[in-house]
Formats: C-alpha cells, structure tokens, sequence
C-alpha cells in the first residue's frame, strides 16, 4: 500500500453515499491490472463523525482502509479539492 501511495501514478477520487447519511471517500491509483485501488479513504459516519485510514493507519476499533480494488462503477467521482477538504477536516 505504501509503495502505491508513494508512486508517482495519477490519482483518482472517489464518493459513495448510502440512505442512512454515511459517505465514503476514496483517492486511488490504478494497480497492475488495470484495477483502482485505495490509497486513502475517509468514512464519514451518519452522525457526522469522521475517520481517516492510509498507510500509516490501516485500522482502527471502528473500521479500516479496504483491502480490495474499488468497484468505481459504484462510486461518484470527485475533484481532489473535495477530497483534500473531507480529509483535512476529518485529521
């Protein structure tokens, strides 16, 4: 995962919402097969409580960075101002 997050390969982000209010955010780099995966993530809860997991926090009690390609046809792409801003706010 560090070894992606370090590269120098173009980044992508992603937002997937669901009806309770909680929202998921992703910035990804394309690996060997095409595939994107995350190399940041932000799990905003629906109380508004919000998570960050990368390299360096893989995990915690309440969730962790997800450890599989993204599914992008189910994600909303977003610039990376909007990522950038979810995840200052969530440090």
């Amino acid at each position: 995962m560090r070894q992606l997050a370090e590269s120098d390969a173009p980044r992508h982000y992603w937002h997937l919402g669901d009806e309770d209010g909680r929202a998921w955010l992703f910035e990804s780099v394309e690996g060997d097969n095409g595939e994107q995966w995350a190399i940041r993530q932000v799990e905003v809860g629906a109380d508004r409580g919000a998570r960050r997991y990368w390299w360096r926090h893989l995990q915690d009690e309440y969730g962790f960075l997800t450890d599989q390609p993204l599914e992008v046809w189910e994600l909303t792409e977003i610039t990376p101002e909007m990522f950038e801003a979810v995840w200052e706010a969530a440090g």
